[in-house]
């Protein structure tokens, strides 16, 4: 009994497959939105301010950060969780999938996410006539949170490998 038990939750991990091809169907129409957004910058780049157009580009790079998030999580979870890139990253030069583990995922998605708060700020700050007092506080109160949180997981990630190290090193 407990073996099929074994089996059966084992086997469920090819569950997050449906997951992580939700996740790829995301991207994808991520993708469209994002190549709209530069058809739609290329028509009126000359009727363009620099500001909005400096705007427009900061939007773009949110784009990327998400995307590449989205990617970095599809990867490292499918490499992690259900089955192992391992030879297929060798072959082609992605040795770093299998390198990147829950900590340390969890990290860059953190990083990430404050990059993604910091265009945003910077967005508010070049257009701060738009934006009420309110409005700001609340991003830069949203954005300290965020910081604070992903330096909190850099240093307890760095606190459980100094004494995850320490532990060996006795046990040895």
């Amino acid at each position: 009994m407990v073996s099929i038990l074994a089996r059966a939750i084992l086997a469920s991990r090819w569950l997050l497959a449906v997951f992580l091809f939700g996740l790829i169907a995301g991207l994808v129409l991520f993708a469209l939105r994002y190549l709209h957004k530069v058809w739609t910058m290329a028509a009126g780049i000359l009727e363009t301010d620099e500001t909005a157009l400096l705007i427009d580009v900061l939007h773009l790079v949110d784009y990327v950060l998400v995307a590449s998030l989205v990617v970095m999580v599809a990867l490292a979870s499918y490499d992690s969780l259900v089955d192992r890139l391992q030879g297929k990253a060798d072959e082609q030069e992605m040795r770093w999938v299998s390198r990147t583990d829950h900590a340390n995922l969890k990290i860059k998605v953190a990083t990430a996410v404050v990059a993604i708060s910091s265009i945003d700020l910077l967005q508010v700050f070049l257009r701060i006539e738009d934006h009420t007092d309110r409005q700001v506080t609340w991003r830069l109160t949203i954005h300290a949170v965020f910081l604070v949180g992903a330096v909190l997981l850099g240093v307890l990630d760095r606190i459980e490998r100094h004494g995850g190290s320490a532990e060996r090193n006795e046990s040895v």
